[in-house]
């Protein structure tokens, strides 16, 4: 499925945070498109698995400005020319790790492709964010899609049709892109 004329010579990173996998399925769909090296955001300190404590904990970091500190590390983000970066809505807005990554690497200069899953509500002030946190980035159109809802304990949705019409979706995204034809 690469499309090596519109990828040629471009070295692709596809950076996700996924908490119910999701994000993560929609990753590995644009993977299978761009041939990109696949980074998930891992945390040092992971995040409790019960529901309520994380909503609790992210509305703290979001209210206090806390950026948690992430046990995954790029080598030399600077040597990608596109960079997805992949995330859900957390109470909507950017969740607090992909911050922390956007902080903790310099992105100026780079074409940047977002992408989210979220419960039904959209993007929030996601995508808006990372635009602030990358003044002197190229922020191309995005994609949405709605994936699970943790809090009425529906976790992974996106799979078999669901999947298929993700699969699709994300074809036409991209092609709208021109990133692959």
């Amino acid at each position: 499925m690469k499309n090596t004329d519109t990828l040629a010579n471009k070295k692709v990173l596809i950076v996700y945070l996924s908490r119910t996998n999701n994000t993560k399925a929609i990753a590995e769909i644009i993977q299978k498109y761009t041939g990109g090296k696949l980074v998930a955001l891992e945390l040092v300190t992971p995040y409790p698995e019960n529901y309520k404590k994380i909503v609790d904990q992210v509305s703290n970091e979001n209210a206090t400005g806390f950026l948690p500190p992430l046990k995954t590390k790029i080598d030399n983000p600077g040597q990608y020319d596109l960079i997805f970066l992949g995330f859900p809505t957390w109470g909507m807005q950017l969740p607090p790790p992909m911050k922390s990554f956007l902080k903790q690497n310099d992105l100026s200069g780079k074409t940047i492709v977002l992408f989210n899953s979220n419960a039904g509500y959209g993007i929030g002030s996601t995508f808006d964010t990372v635009k602030e946190l990358t003044p002197n980035s190229t922020i191309l159109e995005g994609y949405s899609t709605k994936g699970g809802i943790e809090r009425d304990g529906v976790l992974f949705v996106i799979k078999d049709s669901k999947e298929e019409e993700v699969t699709k979706q994300v074809q036409v995204w991209l092609q709208k892109l021109k990133i692959i034809q």
